[in-house]
């Protein structure tokens, strides 16, 4: 029997979002959302949060850093730009590429180095001026490109005095030493043990591993990430480094439009988000010392994980009249259909929102 199958069907996950078409429910998603500080208490939770589930790109601020704690970015001398896209799940913005390439150089590398595969930009308006110029995407264009130049930066430090070029082959795999660094950052900053299920492993969309982490564990690290408290000193300072990074240039963490993008530039320190595929959201936020960690069972991010995010800042972040209106904005979304008139809502539900109310 497919255990989580079993305990999917016997306890689902309640509803967190909905959207309306008219006043009438059309659609619905069931997910759940932990929020907890950096001792591990539990401040608010819905829905089940000790099942195992990918984190996928969620977590790349944990993968970022051993590249500051190690030194290798003090090393290469990487500035405030280059660590916020080495955290990025980027659109491909020429802005983007332009970053990453220039980090790549830093370590002495170019875009042949990278191992992460090639797609489009997600921006339509980039995909229609690469095609309209004859040109095609590299790898700088995947959405991943710059965590992937954060690890082949990190890789200059550890290659020691081996040719950094015949050490990076393969540092995607999962026994390189650059993956075994990264994985183990991840362990240690969720206090969860990635070798307790072999099964709760798999392989991301840019090839490096992924591992199945509990809702609980994955709000414990991004608690810790904001506050330092239960990190090393030398952790703590990394991540203080990279979400300060990130708050100075958040269009390079997303890009135009981006939802991550977007909440960080209205609100700076005071939230620190990230998407990951398949409808998972991380936050940080400092200010109360709280981790958040939310999954959508369905999949869906711009639909419901995005909603779910914004209904958590608004909880538990002190927001002024105007970041209020933002906030609630993108908690509950207008529907409009091509010709502008108004159709329904996406919106949290009462059930979200008295969940986080406690």
């Amino acid at each position: 029997m497919n255990t989580s199958t079993a305990v999917d069907e016997a306890a689902p996950n309640p509803i967190l979002v909905e959207a309306l078409r008219g006043s009438l429910r059309e659609s619905a998603h069931r997910g759940a959302v932990a929020v907890v500080d950096a001792g591990g208490r539990v401040v608010a939770a819905l829905g089940d949060i000790t099942r195992p589930i990918f984190a996928r790109s969620a977590i790349k601020v944990l993968q970022a850093l051993p590249l500051v704690a190690s030194g290798a970015a003090d090393r290469l001398a990487l500035d405030d730009e280059e660590l916020a896209v080495a955290c990025a799940s980027h659109g491909g913005e020429p802005e983007h590429v332009a970053v990453v390439e220039r980090l790549l150089g830093k370590a002495g590398l170019d875009a042949s180095a990278l191992e992460c595969g090639s797609h489009w930009p997600y921006r339509e308006s980039t995909q229609r001026e690469m095609a309209t110029t004859g040109r095609t995407p590299t790898a700088l264009c995947n959405n991943c490109s710059g965590k992937h130049a954060g690890f082949l930066a990190l890789a200059s430090g550890l290659a020691g005095g081996v040719d950094l070029r015949r050490y990076i082959k393969g540092y995607v795999a999962p026994d390189h030493p650059v993956m075994r660094a990264v994985s183990a950052a991840v362990a240690a900053a969720t206090d969860y043990d990635l070798d307790l299920d072999p099964a709760a492993r798999g392989t991301d969309g840019c090839s490096i591993p992924t591992f199945a982490i509990p809702l609980h564990q994955l709000a414990l690290a991004f608690a810790r990430v904001g506050t330092g408290e239960g990190l090393p000193p030398a952790t703590a300072n990394a991540a203080l480094r990279l979400r300060r990074a990130v708050a100075r240039h958040p269009f390079m963490v997303g890009g135009t439009g981006r939802f991550d993008t977007k909440v960080m530039e209205r609100l700076g320190e005071r939230v620190f988000c990230k998407v990951g595929a398949e409808a998972v959201y991380c936050a940080a936020l400092p200010e109360r010392g709280l981790g958040v960690a939310i999954k959508i069972d369905d999949g869906q991010n711009p639909r419901a994980a995005e909603v779910a995010m914004a209904s958590v800042i608004e909880a538990f972040v002190t927001l002024g009249e105007s970041d209020a209106v933002f906030v609630r904005a993108l908690s509950d979304v207008t529907l409009k259909n091509w010709n502008g008139i108004e159709v329904g809502r996406l919106r949290a539900t009462d059930a979200l929102r008295a969940g986080l109310r406690g």
